[in-house]
């Protein structure tokens, strides 16, 4: 089969779209699945992450997956990142320095994902300057994503990573998606809660809120993380079943889906012109609170 992919930004469109293209192949197994991507005006390098779940996906339903029509510019990103080399293109320098590169990890390679946020991520000159204590908290905060994918998901078939820096937009973008039972169904059934895609974001992204069980702690990284963007002035973005959430300059938007995405992605966006130092209140003597 031939699907031919659109625009593929950072946003709602953009998460539609690879909704549409999990959607029309689903059920495929051992087939000839071409991704047509002449029409791909852009391809924002961090949705890697949610796109290369889905490819990998129909790879593990033994189908064969071909990208053709690669636009140059898209290539060039693309073949930096890493991405392209799993689709028979070879790897190139980023000398600029601009790539988080795209990764998959399986379920117990904790210590290197742990690893490469911490040299990908944490210590980029790009990140807004924060305290010892909130770059633990932060730092946390990614890697709890990691292990709700593990615990909560379910998913069998890894967790996918992408980011990109974006020096003309002033942004770091910084994507994991896994491929489990997502957000709405873990809820239910740990929580015994009914909600709506959309709504079992919300509640996850609440504090007080976890489904771990015992005395592990959860429930706290997504809301850090969305109070860090608050103050920062960037963006986050969940997209969960069939559900999408997005919180940008202190305003929630959320939107059901006409398709289920196969699992959780996660896309945390930081402006990098912001030139505030951060710290918890509990660090604080000062009047710059977080």
């Amino acid at each position: 089969m031939r699907h031919e992919l659109p625009e593929i930004r950072h946003n709602h469109s953009g998460f539609v779209a690879l909704v549409r293209l999990a959607t029309e192949t689903n059920a495929c197994l051992f087939e000839d699945i071409e991704v047509d991507m002449h029409a791909t005006g852009w391809l924002d390098a961090d949705m890697c992450a949610a796109f290369g779940a889905v490819l990998y996906r129909l790879g593990r339903n033994l189908n064969t997956v071909r990208l053709t029509n690669v636009p140059p510019r898209i290539a060039t990103i693309l073949s930096k990142n890493g991405f392209l080399s799993h689709y028979g293109r070879e790897r190139i320098p980023d000398r600029w320095g601009t790539t988080i590169p795209y990764q998959r990890f399986d379920i117990k390679d904790d210590r290197y994902f742990a690893g490469y946020i911490e040299t990908e991520l944490i210590h980029r000159a790009e990140m807004p300057v924060m305290s010892p204590g909130l770059l633990k908290k932060f730092r946390e905060s990614i890697f709890e994503i990691f292990s709700n994918a593990v615990l909560h998901s379910r998913t069998e078939l890894g967790i996918f990573s992408c980011g990109q820096f974006f020096p003309k937009r002033d942004r770091l973008d910084f994507s994991v998606a896994d491929l489990g039972v997502g957000m709405r169904r873990n809820i239910q059934e740990n929580a015994g809660l009914d909600l709506s895609s959309e709504a079992a974001i919300e509640w996850a992204t609440q504090g007080q809120n976890t489904t771990k069980r015992g005395s592990v702690p959860g429930g706290l990284g997504l809301k850090l993380l969305s109070e860090f963007i608050d103050l920062n002035g960037g963006c986050i973005q969940i997209l969960s079943d069939a559900g999408y959430w997005r919180r940008a300059q202190m305003k929630t938007f959320t939107a059901p889906l006409s398709h289920a995405f196969p699992g959780t992605v996660v896309n945390v966006e930081i402006n990098t012109a912001d030139t505030s130092s951060y710290r918890l209140t509990s660090e604080l003597s000062a009047a710059d609170i977080f």
